[in-house]
Formats: structure tokens, C-alpha cells, sequence
């Protein structure tokens, strides 16, 4: 055969099939089939050239070359066609960004206490934080809770150190640290350290031995508030634990303050929420700083007074959002998490 007329049929079979190649397999195949250093057709025009008489060589070897470089460049285009993503398929554009993959969403507690933040915010009250391992100075005695109080049962908190609870120093022992039973501790290092007005909250986790039921947990959270300076009086108490109900559970919402007895507020208070038919459920504790409180951080009770107030983030979510148990919150459920 003539070896023009060679080239020129091997260049066409070879463009033909890498045409037809549907798959990188396929043209894998082209490739070893036609440019195969080994066994490769590109071998039987190379000795051709070869063969060729001494003037016709340059002629072939040009067109050799030329072959050879069209080919190679048509299969290196027909690879990256067929690796590259599609435009389109089947209705879907595959080059639009694609959808970020979810990994998880924030608790309803944590939710519930980021809002928190922000409605008191709007109050005018400051975050503080404090340590959740507390010293009794911190928990019980500046709150003017005696030795005698059942708040100071061992069988009632979780104490961390064994040390004789009313004098460790008497045995040499470590003074005994607790977990601390509410973030009325966080009030006191606060006062400890800044002269009033003092208008703070904090939120946390409180830790109690109770019985575990519907609305009762061993752990639970808290926000507890403070608001110290001249004339403060009952009256903005209940204004501010009114506003920030109706703020989170909406205008709508009944509230009643009972009259009751806490060591560290004169007058004390309970604020109770209407639940359901069933009746009213406590949402937290509230009162007048007692004196005994003030004077314990070195603040004058003739010069300032003050109210506090806690508060059960865990009932103020499961009234927003009609939960029945408290434990729901902590069973990690996947079902229930979603729903929020």
C-alpha cells in the first residue's frame, strides 16, 4: 500500500474510534490499540518511514509527525471531555454550589438560654459567670444560710471532699467543695468585686440530688439575677419578672407571685405560671436582697438594697414549647432534638 495513502487511513480509524469511545476505559483502549509504544499501529507507519526510499523519507516523516501529534491531541481532548462533570443531568445542574451536609443543631436548652441572654440584655442586665465546683462560703454562708438549714444537708448536695463540714481546719482536712446548688454564688463574687449599681444575671447548671421526675432533674439550669442600687424596690421586681415572662412566653401568660421564705431575700416570693388544666407549676424564686447578704460583701444596707430573682430555664422551655418531661431533654432522643 502506498504509505501516504497508509498514513492517511490510519489517521482516520484512529480519529474514529476515539470518537467513539464512551468511557475512559474505552479509550484506554484506543490509546494502547493505535499509540502503543509495544504493539501500537502508530509502530507499522513508523517503519514504513523506514522503508521509504531516501527521498520520499522527509516527506513521510513530516507527515509521521503530524499523524502523530493530531492523534495524541484529539485523545487527550476526548479524555478531559469525558472526565469532566456534566452540565446537566437528569434535570439536576451539577455546577451550582452544592448543599451544605447537616451535622447537628443547637439543644433547645441552649437555644432557650442564648434568648435568655438577649431579652435580659434589652433589660439593661449584664452576663456573669462563676465556677460550677463551689466553696460553702460562696454557696451557703454569704447567702445567709446557716449551718442548721436543711439547704446545707449533705444528703442534700453533692459534695466533692470529705472534711468536717462545720470546722475542716479542726482535722487538717481541705475545706469541702460542693457543686454548686444555684448560681446565687456567681451574685456573690460579683459583689464581692464591684461597687453598686450592680444589674447582672448569670445562667448555668445547678446540681441537687432531687428524685427524678416530670419537672425535676439532679442537673439542671438556672438564671439567676441581681440588681442592686439606691431605692430599688418590689415593685421592679415583679415589673421585670413580668416584662421578660411575657417576652419569652407571650403577653398572654398568667403569672402569680406567692408569698414565701428564702434565706438570702426579705420579702420572698414564688413565681408561678399557669401550666395547664391541671393547675400552676413554679418557674423560680424571687425577694428583697436580705441586709444579711449586703453587709456580707461589705455593701451598706442603709445605702443601697437590692432584689434577686432565679429562674428555671428548663420550665420556661418546656411551657414554650408544651413538653410534658423534663427528662426529654436529656434522653438524646434524635426524633425530639429535630423538632427544634
Amino acid at each position: 500500500m502506498d504509505p501516504i495513502a497508509a498514513f492517511d487511513q490510519f489517521e482516520q480509524t484512529a480519529l474514529t474510534a476515539i470518537a467513539a469511545a464512551d468511557d475512559s476505559a474505552a479509550l484506554e483502549a484506543v490509546r494502547v490499540e493505535y499509540l502503543g509504544k509495544s504493539k501500537g499501529r502508530l509502530r507499522d507507519l513508523q517503519s514504513l518511514v523506514g522503508k521509504a526510499e531516501k527521498q520520499q523519507k522527509p516527506l513521510l516523516g513530516k507527515r509521521f509527525n503530524e499523524i502523530k501529534n493530531d492523534v495524541t491531541a484529539a485523545l487527550d481532548a476526548r479524555k478531559e471531555n469525558l472526565t469532566a462533570p456534566k452540565a446537566e443531568a437528569a434535570g439536576l445542574d451539577v455546577t451550582l454550589p452544592g448543599s451544605p451536609v447537616e451535622f447537628g443543631r443547637r439543644h433547645p436548652l441552649i437555644q432557650t438560654i442564648a434568648e435568655f441572654k438577649d431579652i435580659i440584655g434589652r433589660f439593661g442586665f449584664s452576663v456573669a459567670e462563676g465556677p460550677e465546683i463551689e466553696d460553702e462560703h460562696h454557696n451557703f454562708v454569704a447567702l445567709n444560710i446557716p449551718p442548721e438549714h436543711p439547704a446545707r444537708d449533705p444528703l442534700e448536695n453533692f459534695y466533692l471532699a470529705v472534711a468536717e463540714k462545720s470546722n475542716p481546719a479542726a482535722n487538717g482536712g481541705p475545706a469541702p467543695r460542693l457543686l454548686r446548688s444555684q448560681t446565687s454564688n456567681v451574685q456573690i463574687r460579683v459583689m464581692e468585686q464591684t461597687e453598686p449599681p450592680v444589674r447582672i444575671v448569670s445562667l448555668g447548671r445547678v446540681y441537687r440530688p432531687d428524685t427524678m421526675d416530670a419537672t425535676h432533674s439532679c442537673m439542671f439550669h438556672q438564671m439567676e439575677g441581681l440588681m442592686v442600687a439606691k431605692d430599688v424596690t418590689m415593685a421592679q421586681l415583679k415589673t421585670v419578672l413580668t416584662m421578660f415572662a411575657s417576652a419569652y412566653l407571650g403577653h398572654d401568660v398568667p403569672l402569680r407571685f406567692r408569698p414565701s421564705f428564702f434565706p438570702f431575700t426579705e420579702p420572698s416570693v414564688e413565681v408561678d405560671v399557669l401550666w395547664d388544666e391541671s393547675g400552676w407549676v413554679e418557674l423560680g424564686g424571687a425577694g428583697m436582697v436580705d441586709p444579711n447578704v449586703l453587709a456580707a460583701v461589705g455593701y451598706d444596707p442603709e445605702e443601697v438594697s437590692g432584689f434577686a430573682f432565679g429562674l428555671g430555664i428548663e420550665r420556661f422551655c418546656m411551657k414554650r414549647h408544651q413538653i410534658n418531661d423534663i427528662r426529654r431533654f436529656y434522653e438524646n432522643d434524635v426524633r425530639f432534638l429535630r423538632q427544634f
